[in-house]
């Protein structure tokens, strides 16, 4: 079901993933929830993130922080495990160029009105009849350090502005900028936009932030929403064809520590990058430039 209000419906679909490396530390990245048709008429929920969310996390298991309401009306933060890789290899579904990753996922009954549907990724055209262009507001939602909202685990908002021009046609453009400060923790994170009426569309998925040698820039790149349809498509032909990595299942989980702005953080760097530090064009690209480069979240 979907709130009248996109921010609110993007605020409850999107999850913490992390998974602890010592007792000191945990990687962290951030995902969001897409409910997909298959051909047989049933919905499958999957997760939507980065791909090197799951690339940098070791263990074959991750935790998703799911959230419920008791029969008080309380949220409650409650995590459980989800397998991503097996002995045969990775248990998500990946994009062939872009940096984008999709893995079915059984969702706790508390928490499955939460699962957006498909039709909120923005398509070829979306971009075109909401004359979306430079200087336009985006927003993203994301556990940055992995901080969140408040100890029931809701993610952090934050805006910018679009700061690409053009955005479109996705085939020439399949990353854009906007203007904030992407940290480790924010990658995997949904980017959208809304309007006055409550409406609007997912843009795309925030995967990396700019840097200029030693120097951040306060810009974030993002991958296009196209690219999240697209591996979503990859995903159901290798379901249809019977290629399912794995038989996923939901695990109880110990709790992940939840930290608040207002509270302490743990001494953690969330996400590692790709490969050091990866120059990147802006357009998420990679290149030989030493002036540019571009480093996962």
């Amino acid at each position: 079901m979907l709130d009248a209000d996109v921010t609110v419906a993007l605020i409850k679909a999107t999850v913490q993933i992390d998974q602890p490396i010592n007792d000191a530390k945990r990687m962290v990245g951030t995902g969001f929830l897409i409910n997909v048709p298959k051909k047989d008429g049933t919905m499958e929920t999957v997760l939507v993130t980065a791909a090197h969310v799951f690339e940098k996390m070791p263990a074959p298991e991750v935790r998703v922080g799911w959230r419920v309401q008791n029969p008080k009306g309380a949220w409650v933060y409650m995590p459980s495990n989800i397998i991503i890789r097996t002995k045969d290899g990775p248990a998500w579904f990946q994009h062939p160029s872009q940096d984008i990753a999709v893995i079915p996922v059984s969702v706790p009954a508390g928490a499955r009105e939460a699962v957006l549907p498909e039709t909120l990724l923005a398509d070829d055209s979306t971009f075109a009849a909401d004359h979306v262009t430079a200087g336009d507001e985006m927003m993203t939602l994301g556990y940055p350090h992995g901080l969140s909202a408040n100890v029931a685990g809701f993610p952090i908002l934050r805006a910018g502005k679009l700061a690409s021009y053009p955005v479109a046609p996705s085939a020439a453009f399949p990353t854009f900028l906007i203007d904030l400060t992407a940290v480790p923790g924010n990658s995997g994170g949904p980017v959208f936009m809304a309007t006055p009426a409550g409406k609007g569309f997912i843009a795309g998925v925030l995967i990396k932030q700019v840097e200029d040698g030693d120097q951040r820039l306060e810009l974030g790149v993002v991958t296009d929403s196209i690219f999240v349809r697209q591996t979503i498509d990859v995903m159901l032909k290798a379901e249809a064809a019977g290629q399912v990595p794995v038989n996923l299942r939901v695990q109880p989980a110990a709790p992940a520590p939840m930290h608040t702005p207002a509270g302490a953080t743990t001494d953690t760097k969330d996400m590692i990058p790709l490969s050091g530090t990866a120059h990147a064009k802006p357009s998420g690209e990679e290149t030989e430039s030493s002036s540019g480069s571009a480093v996962g979240q």
